[in-house]
């Protein structure tokens, strides 16, 4: 037990580095820091479970500052714990360029960030994924190597924001008991009192959500300790609300919107230190404090070195499959399983719709990677993404590798990024390409991660036909191949399809998603190639010496493209068509090969049941593009195309003129 006075003590120390570092660079949110500082403080010299100097230990817990914007409380508690990574010059350099301290914690940056928090109710929702990818380890691997608590720490902005909702009905749902979300009830939000825009019971909202609920005064350790003990003995997840003072400590400006995310100011940080008894200057903690805080990131070495030993003395295949999966490494087999495939699908050159085929690459991976863990948005019979490997998921029973996320995409993103940092599985799930506008802000913070999680996106275009616009995608492949470091696959057929899943599955390093047709497509890879042609994001797919017209198309425009291709032949007009399944891999590509191509056919045509946005790059601003410049229409698919002239017959018609 720490006494009152060196509690107060410490949790000061974070209090004011919190103050002095917003304050030095002329920006940030000392309000957070300041208040939750006994939270932090109990959190960390009592229960967290962690080691600095092995920051990324397996079985430590996590902890997940989902208010993001209080980012110096997390920098202050790595420092003083100890993390390398945060030395007392980062602290100094809080918001600079180049720092480890970044505005908002960013993974990756510095250890002990476990993920990258700031636009509110990610962090919630990606402890949930946390939570469970915790528990279903636990039941694969058993609790001598996985066993441990998600904590969190969410401010009135994270419960406001709707995805912390379809967060918390998933992990009530699934009884995830070993999450515990401390509630920074300070009732203040940048723009005043949170009672101008909020009246939700949120007691109320979590008990009906199936968590457990404790309310304490934020300030009292021994009161926060007790809740954490009564949220360890719970069968549900649990709420432990903190009613805390924003801006602890400052005299003039605690309790209210000002300290929320401006710097205190010279005159009332003085003014806090004498409040509070704080005679060291800026950035300087005293030794006994720090003594003590370094003290407390010691405390898990033991419980650290058990684990260790426990993992020696574990069967040598179950240790090198834990021992590889949190390396997130792939099984060695993986490449000769998907070259089978690809052998048997050039002879029996099937004709499926990709999002079929999508399944039946599945069915091929999930048989040889354990890690994978599927799951849907309520789409699993649209989506495909359900194995004979991956039993469902229930509430009292984890052995299976299936998620139902029910109708959630915005919790779904954001639960799969915390798997995937948890470590251990390979998350993928299921929805339409129309959804991935629920799912970008998720989207796109694994690209800013880089982390490993696949998007199955089908229904890819007008190509879904009767339901119409707004079910049918005309600018999101467009959109989400907007965002930097997220590989965006369109194939065209059962073969591109299984090597866009291997290169998902290999880049380790950032998120895919693959976009997915309901309608049947006609194979256009009929001959096995052992490379993955895919990997080059564009090749030719049909060659033509002197080509003086070129087809770049994706997915189910390939075989317009073809068709075209083969029509223009007829009338003696060489015709080549390239197939373009991934634009980010052929950016990556040396010049040469993209300026060969590329090429340089006095016609260059585009096909995609899309906008043009993007294609310039291939056909150049005077180039021919056959597709969307509209929202769709409600209508059997065959029609639609017709009706939008995304046509063999259009193709042809647009080669001639521009060569006439």
């Amino acid at each position: 037990m720490i006494s009152r006075e060196k509690h107060d003590r410490m949790a000061n120390a974070i209090r004011f580095l919190s103050m002095d570092a917003v304050e030095k660079a002329n920006s940030g949110h000392p309000g957070l820091p300041m208040g939750a500082a006994d939270i932090a403080t109990v959190l960390f010299t009592r229960f967290l479970s962690f080691d600095p100097k092995t920051p990324s230990w397996p079985n430590r817990d996590r902890f997940v500052l989902s208010a993001g914007h209080g980012s110096m409380l997390l920098y202050s508690l790595l420092y003083l714990t100890g993390y390398e990574d945060i030395t007392i010059d980062e602290i100094k350099n809080f918001r600079q360029l180049g720092a480890r301290t970044a505005g908002h914690p960013e993974y990756g940056h510095a250890a002990g960030i476990e993920t990258t928090t700031g636009p509110l109710g990610q962090g919630i929702a990606n402890a949930v994924g946390m939570a469970l990818a915790e528990r279903k380890l636990r039941d694969e691997f058993g609790s001598d190597l996985i066993e441990h608590y998600t904590y969190v720490l969410a401010g009135d902005g994270c419960l406001m924001e709707g995805i912390s909702q379809e967060a918390i009905s998933l992990a009530g749902h699934l009884k995830l008991n070993k999450l515990i979300v401390f509630w920074d009830d300070n009732n203040i939000s940048i723009d005043g009192p949170i009672s101008i825009a909020d009246s939700t019971d949120q007691h109320a909202r979590f008990r009906a959500s199936q968590w457990n609920t404790i309310a304490v005064d934020g300030h009292d350790p021994d009161a926060i300790a007790a809740a954490i003990e009564e949220a360890h003995k719970s069968d549900k997840p649990t709420m432990i609300a903190c009613k805390t003072t924003i801006g602890f400590g400052a005299p003039n400006k605690a309790g209210t919107h000002k300290v929320h995310g401006s710097p205190l100011g010279a005159e009332e940080i003085a003014a806090t230190r004498k409040a509070l008894n704080w005679e060291s200057e800026a950035f300087v903690v005293p030794s006994d404090v720090l003594d003590a805080w370094r003290l407390a990131g010691l405390r898990s070495t033991k419980a650290h070195k058990e684990w260790e030993a426990r993992l020696e003395k574990t069967d040598a295949e179950k240790k090198a499959q834990f021992t590889r999966r949190f390396a997130g490494d792939l099984e060695g087999s993986l490449d000769s399983a998907i070259s089978a495939y690809k052998q048997k699908l050039a002879e029996t050159k099937p004709n499926p719709a990709t999002r079929k085929a999508s399944e039946d690459a599945l069915e091929v991976i999930n048989g040889v990677l354990p890690e994978t863990i599927g799951g849907s948005a309520d789409l699993t019979g649209s989506n495909n993404t359900k194995t004979s490997q991956t039993k469902s998921i229930t509430p009292n029973d984890f052995s299976g590798r299936y998620i139902h996320y029910g109708v959630r995409e915005h919790g779904m993103a954001a639960a799969m990024n915390g798997m995937a940092l948890h470590g251990g599985l390979i998350p993928y799930s299921g929805g339409f390409l129309i959804f991935s506008d629920y799912c970008r802000p998720s989207i796109r913070l694994a690209a800013l991660m880089g982390i490993r999680v696949i998007h199955v996106l089908t229904h890819d275009s007008i190509g879904l036909g009767e339901d119409g616009p707004t079910h049918q995608p005309v600018e999101h492949m467009a959109a989400l191949r907007a965002i930097p470091n997220l590989l965006v696959f369109r194939p065209a057929d059962a073969t591109e399809t299984a090597e866009c899943w291997q290169l998902a599955l290999e880049s380790h390093n950032r998120p895919s998603a693959i976009a997915l047709t309901r309608q049947n497509l006609m194979p256009v890879r009929l001959e096995y190639e052992e490379e993955n042609l895919c990997a080059r994001g564009a090749y030719d797919l049909v060659s033509a010496s002197d080509a003086q017209v070129t087809i770049f198309a994706t997915g189910s425009e390939i075989e317009i493209a073809v068709k075209a291709q083969q029509a223009l032949s007829a009338k003696g007009i060489s015709t080549r068509v390239v197939s373009v399944p991934c634009f980010e891999l052929f950016a990556e590509q040396p010049e040469a090969y993209q300026q060969a191509v590329i090429g340089n056919s006095p016609v260059k045509i585009a096909v995609e049941a899309g906008i043009r946005q993007g294609w310039d790059h291939f056909i150049g601003s005077d180039g021919i593009f056959v597709g969307m410049s509209s929202f769709g229409a409600s209508g059997p698919y065959k029609e639609l195309y017709k009706h939008f002239g995304i046509t063999p017959e259009a193709v042809v018609a647009a080669a001639e003129a521009k060569l006439a």
